[in-house]
């Protein structure tokens, strides 16, 4: 089965094809760097970063460009993002961008959201602007007014085809306030004339300013993905004015397709209400964090289509929490098993559950990144696995191995829902040779009948999160 996306632009899915055999392009929309990272942010990035984890486990050389916004995301007011939180810090605009910068990499590097290769800032990018302005302005796409340039949206017959709003469709002012200078009220900025107030200023050929938002984009795919790429991703929300913005002044300045495949994340919501900084309802990843490990917040995320809106809720993380760890402590007791498993055998023919369980996982990714589906494949492999290691049947070490080999495959290198160190072979083999020594010591007591020894040893462990059970054929162990 071939793997297929739904693509926006036509609104099917299609098989995916990419424009280079063995190569994929692929440019995501990142963030806008102005104020911490929320959960809603997390579900777009962590979707993409399972899309590239699932790319590259088949086999594809994926380029990923994710661009920083350091500049020209305004308000509706007009109000550049970045300027107002400076000035409410009494702070330089790059201080505020540097910080959160920052701050946006430390959560995403938490949540195993793999970087992307390359990821561009705006404000780096004013010349390659500069070029696409004046090619939109020489073929006619453009107008200058007063310091300001325009896209004339009524030159491009085709501006709507993602949204699928056409221009006599639109409000004015939607998200771009009308000035008096515009020939039409739809137009769009490609550079704004920088007021007296307005820190972040370049020189142009149009006088100081600054670039529009749309715009920034545009001028970074081109110049690391070229004309036409792959993928293009981002969240629904930004798909007009941003995304449809991107796509006219691309196709019009460079006489070629933009995106060959558009996949946007559906938002993230509280209450049934978009989560959003300016609404103020927002979580951080840093306060989830301090509430659920890293790989129930990604459980959570996965645990819908990534075009689908999801709730976050109190109940909804200890649902996704109770399902991580089912797979969790799965992969912890089959890897404590492994170094006093015997060499040969398949015990009850397990292996052929194996091969089922990850043909079913390919079958839901290939189908459009198919989370849920996947996720729910693995807690049946999960059920399968439990009762196999607590049958009381001798298991092999290949056989353990192979069940080990398939969850790292799958939500390990893939799902990238396993802690770091059980995604890591060699720190997970560490961690669990120090427990099986105590786990060990603890069983030589109870030889010994030193109860007192063995019932220290099996609080000592309680307090790490090891819970012991004994049972005829030994003591096996799993992490709460």
């Amino acid at each position: 089965m071939p793997l297929r996306i739904f693509n926006v632009l036509g609104r099917e899915k299609q098989d995916f094809e990419p424009l280079t055999p063995g190569y994929v392009n692929m440019y995501v929309c990142g963030p806008t760097v102005y104020d911490y990272t929320h959960i809603g942010h997390a579900k777009t990035y962590t979707a993409f970063d399972v899309v590239v984890r699932y790319l590259r486990s088949t086999g594809l050389n994926v380029l990923y460009v994710q661009n920083i916004t350091d500049v020209g995301h305004l308000l509706d007011s007009g109000e550049d993002r970045v300027l107002r939180k400076a000035a409410q810090l009494q702070a330089k605009p790059m201080q505020i961008v540097e910080s959160y910068t920052r701050l946006y990499f430390e959560a995403m590097d938490t949540l195993g959201v793999v970087r992307p290769d390359i990821s561009p800032r705006a404000s780096g990018h004013i010349p390659e602007m500069f070029r696409m302005i004046e090619t939109l302005l020489g073929k006619g796409f453009a107008y200058e007014a007063d310091g300001n340039v325009y896209f004339d949206v009524k030159k491009d017959p085709d501006y709507g085809k993602l949204s699928n709003r056409r221009v006599a469709e639109q409000e004015p002012g939607t998200r771009e306030a009308v000035r008096g200078d515009k020939r039409n009220p739809e137009d769009f900025a490609l550079w704004k004339r920088a007021e007296p107030e307005h820190i972040l200023r370049w020189d142009s050929p149009w006088g100081e300013g600054f670039p529009g938002w749309h715009i920034e984009c545009s001028a970074m795919a081109l110049k690391y993905l070229g004309a036409t790429f792959d993928i293009h991703g981002g969240g629904i929300d930004n798909i007009f004015p941003h995304n449809e913005s991107e796509i006219a002044q691309s196709e019009c300045a460079n006489d070629a397709d933009f995106a060959r495949y558009w996949m946007l994340v559906g938002s993230l919501t509280v209450d049934g209400v978009k989560m959003s900084k300016s609404l103020g309802n927002f979580t951080t990843v840093t306060d989830a964090l301090e509430q659920y490990q890293p790989g129930v917040i990604r459980y959570f995320l996965e645990s819908v289509h990534y075009s689908n809106p999801v709730d976050y809720s109190d109940e909804a993380m200890q649902s996704a929490a109770g399902g991580w760890e089912r797979i969790a402590n799965a992969v912890r007791l089959t890897r404590g098993m492994i170094g006093a498993a015997p060499d040969g055998g398949d015990a009850g023919g397990f292996i052929p559950h194996l091969d089922d369980a990850l043909k079913t996982f390919h079958e839901a990714m290939d189908d459009d990144f198919n989370t849920p589906m996947a996720l729910a494949g693995l807690q049946e492999l999960t059920r399968e696995v439990n009762t196999l290691l607590n049958s009381g049947t001798t298991v092999s070490r290949p056989v353990l191995e192979a069940i080990d080999g398939l969850y790292t495959q799958t939500a390990g290198d893939v799902l990238g829902i396993l802690p770091q160190a059980e995604a890591n072979a060699g720190s997970a083999e560490r961690e669990n040779a120090l427990i099986k020594l105590l786990v060990d010591m603890r069983t030589q007591a109870r030889k010994s009948k030193n109860w007192a020894e063995s019932d220290r040893l099996r609080d000592e462990l309680a307090t790490i999160g090891v819970i012991l059970e004994d049972r005829a054929d030994g003591t096996v162990w799993k992490i709460q």
